[in-house]
């Protein structure tokens, strides 16, 4: 579904709390009819009827219900996002003589509007973004130019690469990403309330959970129901994986929690706690050996996970090993493909969760050498959004990664 008119938006809101059109009409400065347009053409794009027409009132119904929730969500996300580019804009000496900033701008955007800013955003020059849009080169020129003069404010500047969006710029056009995806979550919502299951799940995957707890949960969820979501699983380094939850892109993240919270607007939730262990093949020389300590370990090469995540920093700041004269330390990595295939080739040590390596140790691959390591516990957990709402179809995955949390933090450290 396309972005709607924002005044569009606050037209089905108001009719929503006033139950009366001419009442929302004149609280967004509209037609009677206008409303009702609004309220039409959001019905349609929908698939859904958002409200019962009565004799005594406008009432939603169970689709208006999802809908005014996530709307209203639309609304206040680019209100944050205008009035945060204002204030960028308002301390910003460069921004000096642009004229008096705007920044209660919101409520005149226009799909068109967002539409160029985040194409854009993502393409950095007029003539890509033209091409992603199918418009012509001097469209996207106007609309840009119609947005900076509604905010009184500049978004866009040149580049020796094109064009790039300045700060406020960026600032709206995350808000803008976040509005259009709790955009996206009503069409899930109101196709699920249908009966027709619509949703897809997209989960930024860390190690860990994609060795065994997150292909569990999936698993499960698939089989409990023919009509079940598509789930999309992103992988990649965890700044990667923050940002795309952060803009949106992905819905949340299962994993190593880092401490303390990585940004201010995402929440993390833990679901079992996982200690590391010290790693290498099964023809590893240390292996079998009645006694086996650190300093042994330090005569063969270590793959050390990387600095920033949790394991890394274990390695780095607990037992000191990357920082040792003539570091053992020779290669950086935290793909466990790329940690099995050298162990396959030499005598390579590393950390990480006996979990992680649970398929290779059954297997008869790797395994752990029993050097007792302190204080090495990990939480394992969820990284969300502040204020997001999930589908009901995104709950019952969460429901079962919290379920498979619980039964392995239940689990006796023996038996890992």
């Amino acid at each position: 579904m396309d972005f709607p008119n924002i005044r569009h938006l606050q037209a089905v809101v108001e009719t929503a709390r006033l139950r009366r059109v001419a009442l929302a009409a004149d609280m967004v400065h509209l037609s009677q009819p206008a409303v009702t347009h609004a309220i039409a053409k959001i019905e349609k794009n929908l698939g859904a009827k958002l409200f019962d027409r009565r004799p005594d009132g406008m009432f939603c119904t169970r689709a208006g219900q999802l809908f005014r929730r996530r709307a209203e969500r639309m609304i206040d996300l680019l209100q944050e996002g205008a009035a945060e580019a204002a204030r960028r804009a308002g301390r910003d000496e460069k921004f000096a003589g642009e004229g008096a900033a705007r920044k209660d701008f919101h409520g005149a955007l226009t799909p068109v509007h967002l539409r160029t800013l985040l194409a854009m955003a993502t393409a950095g020059n007029y003539s890509q973004a033209a091409r992603a849009l199918g418009v012509s080169q001097p469209s996207v020129h106007r609309a840009a130019k119609d947005l900076q003069r509604l905010a009184g404010i500049r978004f866009f500047e040149s580049n020796r690469r094109g064009v790039a969006l300045t700060l406020p710029g960026e600032l709206l056009a995350r808000q803008a990403r976040l509005a259009a995806a709790e955009l996206q979550q009503a069409v899930y919502e109101i196709a699920e309330a249908q009966g027709r299951e619509a949703t897809r799940i997209t989960v930024g995957a860390m190690p860990l959970a994609r060795t065994a707890i997150l292909p569990q949960a999936i698993d499960d969820v698939i089989g409990a129901s023919p009509g079940a979501p598509q789930i999309r699983t992103v992988e990649g380094p965890y700044p990667d994986l923050l940002r795309a939850l952060r803009f949106g892109e992905i819905d949340f993240m299962i994993g190593a929690m880092r401490q303390p919270s990585p940004a201010d607007d995402v929440e993390q939730e833990p679901l079992f706690d996982d200690p590391l262990s010290v790693v290498v093949s099964k023809s590893h020389p240390l292996v079998g050996r009645p006694s086996v300590s650190l300093d042994d370990t330090l005569q063969y090469p270590w793959i050390a996970p990387p600095l920033a995540t949790p394991a890394g920093s274990y390695l780095s700041e607990t037992l000191k090993i990357p920082s040792l004269p003539g570091t053992p330390v020779k290669i950086v990595s935290s793909s466990l493909v790329m940690v099995r295939g050298l162990m396959m080739r030499g005598d390579y040590i590393t950390i990480m969760s006996r979990r992680q390596i649970a398929l290779e140790e059954e297997s008869g691959v790797l395994t752990t050498l029993p050097i007792p390591l302190e204080n090495n516990e990990r939480s394992i957990g969820l990284t969300f959004r502040k204020g997001w709402h999930p589908t009901p179809a995104q709950g019952r995955l969460i429901t079962r990664l919290r379920e498979i949390g619980a039964t392995l933090s239940e689990e006796p450290l023996s038996k890992i």
